[in-house]
């Protein structure tokens, strides 16, 4: 029983990682990366579908990303949402490929970059946290139920506190990355 507990607190853990990946993969860097457009959507034939869904994305050097959409008429609908979109990138048009120059970061978006980043890692900590206090309280109730012993529901705590510690220290690994990230120039 504690086990389950245990193993269904890692997994939620590891979720909480993989969206805070995720939502450092939409925090710019200076490289040109296809992840950036990942939050942009178009209306395709009535439907509000991701780009990727309608576009090939590449990335054509380290600061440039090319947009190939699988139909000519979406050309103009992409570029608006490209520029509607709140990563401040200008798209230019040639012919069916659109080309989105990466503007280089001043000192100060690199800052509000970092911000937004360690943001989204407090959010990830909070969320880790927040599975420890239900694995906690599953845990509290097993004892209620005398189902285990208070030796058991200690030694059961600290298990999980490990485990809250090991995906903390992740969580922070990955803003410290994100930060390096940043700052290069």
């Amino acid at each position: 029983m504690i086990d389950e507990i245990k193993a269904d607190a890692r997994e939620r853990m590891g979720k909480s990682l993989t969206a805070l990946a995720s939502n450092f993969s939409r925090i710019r860097t200076g490289r040109a990366h296809p992840n950036l457009l990942d939050n942009i959507h178009i209306d395709y034939y009535g439907s509000d579908t991701p780009l990727s869904q309608v576009a090939n994305i590449n990335v054509e050097d380290a600061r440039t990303l090319a947009v190939t959409p699988w139909e000519k008429n979406l050309v103009q609908d992409i570029e608006k949402a490209i520029m509607k979109s709140d990563l401040g990138l200008n798209p230019a048009t040639a012919g069916t490929v659109i080309r989105i120059p990466m503007p280089a970061l001043t000192e100060e978006t690199r800052k509000n970059y970092i911000r937004q980043a360690r943001n989204e890692a407090e959010n990830a900590r909070v969320s880790v946290r927040n599975i420890r206090r239900d694995a906690l309280g599953h845990i509290k109730d097993l004892l209620k139920d005398k189902e285990i012993s208070e030796d058991e529901e200690r030694k059961a705590q600290e298990e999980v506190q490990k485990i809250t510690d090991e995906f903390i220290a992740e969580v922070d690994r990955a803003l410290e990355t994100k930060e390096t990230d940043l700052m290069e120039i």
